[in-house]
């Protein structure tokens, strides 16, 4: 669901780019705020950070393999966003999830610079900060039974995917850049979508059963014991971080290479998947240019991008919420 930078104009851009950085700069903040702890009153707040950075990684590692959509010659990846709030709680996930695009975007050109913030806002803030609070912490409720597990994962991932959709074709109706109508836009965007949050859904649940059943206390929401239990913790980062680099240097290569769900989605509409952007506004190639002095592996040109992705991932995740965690006064 990465917008390019052909479906959105400056105006559209910066009201989105704005918004963006403003939630991220609140989520970064609560964060902080979340991780000032001693230890003494809820002893899984010393985690988060390095559980941000391993998360991260491994929904960037999880993106990078599309899965066919039977029937319709597109496929999918999951966004993370509603598996990242479920472990980690509705703004660390939204650092985590905006982190990951924004790297996607600048080391990798997936999805426009320009259309950076919109691509934040549909992906991370619909489902960090809507999806999560509002549909999968109300289904799954204090008792985290797989059912439960299963059902929130599902709705939650079909409304923020349906969310996002929705999203995208707002704002490249706004922008008016580009030559497809809305109607017939939101008409495949929506069910191609559907199927595509479905099978998030279930990955979600599957990811989130497994860690449930392994160690309680790496869910945000789950009851659990004040202090976790710090080896089987770090035993299971280890894993987690074991199984993105896994996934990044071998199952990538396994993607589907049919068009995502936006790809094929503007395919039906206009016959083609390549919208050219807008002529006679030089901010385009400008932003390309951009972009592409800071792409140092465009669409993922090298076999080690995974490899090397989930590494930039862990390491900025893990100095963002370093740097701008509040100081503990000294009394």
């Amino acid at each position: 669901m990465h917008m390019s930078d052909a479906l959105v104009s400056p105006a559209t851009a910066a009201a989105a780019g704005v918004a963006a950085a403003t939630l991220l700069a609140v989520a970064v903040r609560q964060t902080g705020r979340d991780c000032r702890c001693d230890g003494e009153a809820d002893g899984r707040c010393a985690h988060v950070v390095p559980m941000m950075g391993v998360m991260g990684a491994f929904v960037f590692a999880a993106q990078m393999i599309n899965f066919s959509i039977p029937g319709t010659g597109s496929s999918g990846h999951i966004v993370g966003g509603v598996l990242l709030a479920a472990v980690l709680g509705a703004w660390p996930a939204f650092v985590t999830l905006s982190s990951v695009i924004i790297l996607q975007c600048m080391l990798f050109a997936d999805g426009g610079l320009m259309a950076l913030g919109c691509n934040i806002v549909n992906m991370a803030a619909l489902s960090c900060l809507l999806a999560y609070p509002l549909v999968y912490r109300p289904v799954v409720g204090d008792g985290m039974s797989r059912g439960r597990i299963i059902a929130a994962s599902v709705l939650a991932s079909v409304v923020s995917l349906e969310l996002g959709a929705a999203a995208v074709v707002a704002e490249t109706s706004l922008s008016s850049v580009a030559a497809l109508p809305a109607r017939d836009f939101l008409l495949f965007m929506l069910p191609i979508h559907l199927a595509i949050g479905i099978g998030e859904g279930v990955a979600t649940a599957a990811v989130v059963i497994t860690l449930h059943r392994y160690d309680p206390s790496l869910l945000v929401d789950c009851q659990r014991p004040v202090q976790p239990d710090s080896r089987r913790w770090r035993r299971g980062l280890a894993a987690a971080v074991a199984v993105a680099l896994v996934v990044a240097a071998s199952f990538s290569w396994l993607a589907s290479s049919k068009p995502d769900g936006l790809e094929w989605s503007i395919g039906q509409v206009n016959g083609g998947e390549e919208i050219m952007p807008a002529d006679g506004k030089p901010i385009y190639g400008i932003v390309a240019d951009v972009q592409h002095a800071t792409a140092v592996m465009p669409e993922y040109n090298t076999s080690f991008a995974g490899i090397i992705g989930c590494g930039v991932i862990l390491a900025v995740v893990f100095g963002i919420t370093r740097l701008c965690r509040p100081s503990r006064r000294r009394i």
